[in-house]
């Protein structure tokens, strides 16, 4: 670990690649590059809860660059930004709480990194948390454990009532069995240890569920069981579905993933 302006910053040395000679005179001249491990919080509203999880990774790649951040590239012939994403969001679904972890040579503050990002971006897409994690922090992706969802409805209407006053009783079994649909297979799974809060607020609902790559339960396939239980259709177009957190487990205890760094 080197110290410098009071940040820890980890030491990569680029290694000699396999299979190619290089002088001793080159060897001696390689460069020894420090990064700083930042993780981003940002929100996706509006139309662009239609644009899928490739087009958004796309996206902070050109933002980053437009922003003229000192970002970290990889090593080879194809250098790419060292960018990982946690817990995608599934079409359809607005969003406060998505993160993306990125390596970067050198940085100025939270607050000028926010805004530098902020100034080049869309209305739909804003960054609001920006801090620094440990060196030896693993990636926002392996570590998600929750995420928890706000479900209200285009109308107010019977059939929403009907479906607000299912979730105490949904909330009183033991078994929720749903049908999951796959890209090659369908089966019956009972999502009921993958709820780990539900209760009505409002006209809405709040669910607080377990994902990540240990269970990931998605918040449709519990919209999906209320409108089984009340013996209606289910149509995902009379609901809107808005994800508010993305968290960790921290001592068994659940955290913001920006709770893991500081600002800087």
């Amino acid at each position: 670990l080197w110290k410098r302006n009071g940040s820890a910053h980890r030491q990569r040395s680029l290694h000699q690649t396999a299979g190619c000679s290089v002088p001793a005179a080159a060897q001696r001249s390689l460069e020894e590059v420090f990064v700083l491990k930042i993780r981003i919080k940002y929100s996706k509203l509006g139309n662009l809860k239609f644009i899928g999880h490739l087009d958004v990774m796309r996206y902070f790649q050109k933002e980053i660059r437009r922003a003229k951040l000192d970002i970290s590239y990889s090593k080879g012939y194809s250098p790419h930004q060292i960018i990982s994403f946690a817990a995608p969001l599934a079409l359809g679904i607005t969003s406060d709480g998505e993160y993306f972890d990125a390596e970067f040579n050198s940085v100025t503050t939270s607050t000028e990194m926010i805004e530098a990002l902020n100034a080049v971006s869309v209305d739909e897409i804003h960054v609001t948390k920006c801090v620094q994690i440990p060196e030896d922090a693993k990636n926002a992706m392996s570590i998600v454990a929750a995420s928890d969802y706000e479900i209200t409805f285009r109308e107010q209407n019977d059939l929403s009532e009907k479906l607000l006053a299912s979730v105490d009783e949904l909330n009183k079994q033991d078994e929720i069995i749903v049908l999951k649909k796959t890209k090659k297979s369908e089966k019956e799974e009972n999502i009921r240890p993958g709820i780990l809060k539900l209760e009505r607020r409002g006209d809405g609902i709040y669910m607080l569920l377990q994902t990540g790559s240990v269970y990931n339960l998605k918040p449709e396939l519990v919209v999906k069981a209320l409108y089984d239980l009340c013996g209606e259709t289910y149509d995902f177009f009379r609901i809107y579905i808005h994800r508010l957190e993305t968290y960790y487990d921290k001592d068994g205890s659940l955290q913001p993933l920006y709770m893991a760094g500081e600002e800087f």
